[in-house]
């Protein structure tokens, strides 16, 4: 479960893994973990209100180890983009067995060639050009001239359209096709252009709902680093569900988004799609599978859609690396020699280094590739057979949605509400570009503060956010017959859903109800969530630590800081810790901070302090979300 992601877009793989030492010789030394530098992304400034509970040791600086990530692809060892690649680096031998395991009896006989050990790294995969017969005669390739190619930086080596390419992966099967309407359907009524089609369907019973937009507003201030927004959604008419399933402290609303309208045309434009059949009725065949549902059946279907509606509100366009099908399937249709040749090479195992690049950078558009090849135009239908479908994005609720409601024409309306950071990433062409959720929402939001710095009720501009229910069950939504203290510890927008459990749990608050809250921001001027709109008098329940700003801590430096009130909470009858933010920079920060609060008021050793936190998580002591 994701909570008030900044859609977030698939980190970059590192390119080296590391084997552990021989675990026959205890003494060997290990490759240490060096400390990052402070995380920009989830810092969080001391406020200078002070919070109830709240202890005034010193804390210590933090400490986050770095563990190496598994790459998932063969990775490429070569300097790309003028960056320097860390080695793979990889222990075959400890001593003289492993040695003659490798080697062999050498005594016997000449020298042998040491055995190639895998670094699990691909970088054996990767397989050279092979040189041609005569590089006078060798055709060579001509990239294309345009700023999207050059965009993508890649590394070509000796290939030219002599290259001979070898394990080219297969042109993929073409999965959906079109056909036109049949006439006794051709009256069949589609949905509204602002609503996902009736079959983008999540699992039942949830329906995507066209909730009414209410409100919404920038919660940060003009120069904070990251911009979040506020929205205040109409559930009034969210229709009934088995199970007696409501929206609940804690939980979470799936936002089905539309993709950037400007992308989707350039992408018609560019596949030579006339402007004439793009909103034209279509019936659409698929062989097998769940597209062009969310999380529907794996069969066949036959549906009677729009081609813009396809491009729209199912296929991910932007999230996702490109694939080897994806780009086998735009060499297919290329007309142009050395685009084919370069597209066929990014298919191939002499192109696996280039490859590994462009799924390891930011990721690229299918705009982008679609503008870098432009010779390549291949059927919208095999297109979208090797996307990806655009998911869901889910955003937790910021408020109790029991007593969150508001009056019109005498009539009492139900909201829910929801935070939002807006992601971006570098665009070959916009500079940056936002995530495909936060994007979304995003534009909504600036449509409604347009009208309200023209004095038009935003209301009337009729709005609508398609969500569903669903995911009322995750780690935060819990309901506890018998709370103790608590303690929430989140930065950025993970903020968000404990400004709920702040608001439930002072409607009964007594000694043994109490709650603290741990803030990280960069900023307090610019980027202090729901600052004054807790319910309650915020210094009595909150703590703002920043990182921009006065002394610059980070809240896994408050954590260790208070690390009496940590001990207090997680070892009171019922009490319990709740995490919310970014897994790296913060989550990971935390997690180290709360293993040393272990281990200095505990007087447990690192990996007693580990099983201690691992037990208190299993017993539901202490909830972690992070993304």
């Amino acid at each position: 479960m994701v909570h008030a992601v900044v859609d977030t877009l698939p980190p970059s793989r590192a390119m080296a893994s590391m084997i552990p030492s021989h675990p026959d010789n205890p003494t060997s030394e290990e490759p240490r973990n060096i400390a990052p530098q402070k995380s920009e992304s989830n810092g969080s400034p001391d406020s200078q209100s002070s919070v109830a509970g709240f202890s005034e040791s010193d804390s210590e600086p933090p400490s986050t180890p770095v563990t190496e990530p598994q790459s998932d692809d063969a990775v490429d060892e070569f300097e790309q983009n003028s960056k320097q690649r860390r080695a793979s680096t990889v222990l075959i031998s400890e001593n003289s067995d492993d040695v003659q395991r490798i080697l062999g009896n050498i005594g016997n006989g000449g020298t042998q060639l040491v055995e190639k050990v895998c670094c699990g790294g691909g970088c054996c995969l990767l397989q050279p050009l092979p040189e041609t017969e005569s590089s006078s005669t060798a055709r060579p390739i001509e990239p294309p001239q345009n700023e999207a190619f050059k965009s993508l930086n890649l590394k070509l080596g000796r290939l030219s359209l002599d290259s001979e390419l070898t394990n080219i992966v297969p042109l993929p099967e073409k999965t959906v096709s079109f056909t036109p309407v049949p006439s006794n359907l051709v009256d069949t009524k589609l949905g509204p252009p602002d609503h996902p089609p009736k079959f983008v369907q999540p699992h039942a019973p949830y329906e995507v709902f066209r909730a009414p937009l209410h409100h919404a507003r920038e919660l940060t201030k003009p120069g904070a680093e990251k911009r979040t927004y506020h929205f205040d959604v109409d559930v009034t008419d969210y229709p009934p569900e088995s199970g007696n399933v409501d929206f609940v402290v804690g939980g979470a609303i799936g936002v089905c988004p539309m993709n950037n309208e400007e992308m989707v045309d350039t992408i018609f434009d560019r596949l030579g799609v006339p402007k004439a059949i793009r909103d034209k009725k279509v019936m659409l065949h698929t062989t097998g599978g769940r597209w062009p549902t969310i999380w529907g059946d794996d069969k066949p279907r036959e549906l009677i859609t729009t081609r813009r509606e396809l491009l729209k509100w199912c296929s991910d366009i932007q999230s996702y690396p490109p694939t080897k099908q994806l780009l086998r399937v735009l060499a297919e249709y290329a007309s142009d020699p050395s685009e084919k040749k370069i597209l066929l090479y990014l298919c191939s195992a002499q192109g696996q280094g280039a490859f590994c690049d462009l799924r390891t950078g930011a990721h690229l558009t299918l705009e982008q590739l679609l503008c870098a090849f432009p010779s390549t135009q291949p059927p919208l239908d095999h297109l979208l057979s090797v996307l990806n479908a655009l998911m869901p994005r889910f955003y937790s609720l910021s408020q109790d949605p029991t007593i969150s409601y508001t009056v019109r024409n005498n009539e009492r309306r139900r909201l829910i509400e929801f935070a939002v950071t807006v992601h971006e990433t570098a665009d070959w062409k916009r500079g940056t570009r936002t995530g495909v959720g936060s994007g979304f929402l995003q534009r909504l939001a600036h449509k409604v503060m347009a009208a309200e710095s023209q004095g038009i009720d935003p209301r009337t501009l009729d709005l609508h956010v398609p969500m569903f229910r669903g995911l009322m069950a995750n780690p935060l939504a819990r309901e506890f017959a018998s709370d103790g203290p608590m303690l929430l510890i989140g930065a950025g927008v993970g903020i968000a859903p404990f400004r709920g459990f702040v608001q439930r749990r002072l409607k009964s608050a007594n000694c043994a109800n109490k709650v603290w809250v741990i803030q990280g921001i960069r900023d307090s001027l610019l980027d202090e969530l729901y600052h004054g709109e807790w319910g309650v008098h915020e210094d009595k329940v909150k703590k703002v630590v920043q990182s921009r700003r006065g002394e610059g801590k980070y809240v896994q430096e408050e954590v260790r800081h208070q690390a009496d009130l940590v001990w207090f909470v997680i070892n009171a009858l019922d009490g319990r810790i709740f995490v919310c933010g970014s897994s790296k920079g913060m989550g990971e920060g935390v997690e180290a901070a709360l293993i040393d609060v272990a281990m200095a008021k505990g007087n447990l050793n690192r990996e007693e302090a580990e099983a201690f936190w691992k037990r208190k998580k299993e017993a539901g002591q202490y909830i972690a979300e992070t993304w």
